[in-house]
């Protein structure tokens, strides 16, 4: 059974009331490929950018457990296992493979979970079965012709669908799925990543619509200008503000989001010991996994 909000709130960084509490996490670069073209979102191989999509190496499942040893050991404040990508971690099979490995080893060990949605309510029930903790959906509209300005296109049942059509399929998957995840007790986390000029005044909507589906906690991320959205604007800290402020009108708003890579390791905003951790772990992967599909 999943641990519930409260307990997470001590334990989960992401989810730690006022304060940061203190709570260490490790991600696991478990899924490689992506099935939705976020225009903001560029997968990458280094060690340098400090944003998500970004990963030194992918590893398997079993390397998994290897990395939470090593991790354990140089920084035991570590309480949270996630998968956050590289790529979606519902489009390959990777990571509900990992977390049912982290279950026998580490039962102790949150098992955090953050996906796209596009596939959330068809494998709800093996989310479910995998024992994840806590989900993460990244919602960044719930009106089709904002969506379409956000995402240019998805890969769905083997069929890639663009513009406004991509956008509703992505929109009412997402809600689904949070319904049903929190319907069974998962905790869910709705990420979305604020875009000046295009979901600006949208965002009190996607919260209002969320927090109705049943999702827990709302993360509103600033836009780290990339990829097709790299002329885009940061949002400043009073449009930020005023985001939350109508955002939690309606649901629990986290205000300290790192924007953490796929393979961080530690407290968040404290020492990251990622590149120690998965340094000599063997590179599976190369620049040609990161496929739609």
């Amino acid at each position: 059974m999943a641990i519930s909000y409260e307990e997470l709130t001590t334990k989960h960084p992401c989810f730690a009331r006022g304060e940061k509490n203190g709570g260490g996490r490790i991600h696991l670069p478990i899924s490689p490929s992506c099935n939705i073209e976020c225009r903001f979102c560029e997968r990458s191989f280094n060690t340098y950018e400090k944003r998500p999509g970004v990963t030194s190496t992918v590893i398997t499942p079993e390397e998994a457990i290897e990395a939470i040893g090593r991790a354990l050991e140089v920084c035991p404040e570590i309480h949270v296992a996630g998968i956050a990508g590289p790529g979606d971690t519902l489009a390959s099979p990777y990571a509900l493979e990992t977390f049912r490995l982290v279950g026998k080893h580490y039962p102790d060990l949150v098992k955090c979970m953050s996906t796209n949605g596009l596939l959330l309510a068809e494998k709800a029930q093996e989310v479910i079965d995998a024992g994840v903790d806590s989900l993460t959906v990244t919602v960044n509209a719930v009106d089709p012709e904002i969506e379409a300005k956000l995402n240019d296109g998805i890969v769905w049942h083997g069929k890639h669908y663009t513009g406004v059509e991509a956008a509703e399929i992505l929109i009412e998957q997402q809600l689904k799925g949070i319904h049903l995840i929190s319907e069974a007790g998962i905790t869910v986390k709705v990420n979305t990543v604020f875009v000046p000029d295009i979901n600006s005044e949208h965002i009190e909507e996607v919260a209002k619509t969320v927090a109705e589906a049943g999702a827990d906690i709302y993360n509103i991320i600033p836009l780290i200008p990339n990829h097709k959205l790299k002329d885009c604007r940061e949002p400043d800290c009073m449009e930020l503000e005023r985001a939350i402020l109508r955002a939690s009108k309606y649901i629990d708003v986290f205000r300290h989001c790192q924007r953490c890579r796929a393979d961080a390791v530690g407290i968040p905003g404290g020492k990251d010991y990622g590149s120690q951790i998965y340094l000599n772990l063997k590179r599976l992967s190369r620049k040609d996994t990161f496929s739609h599909g």
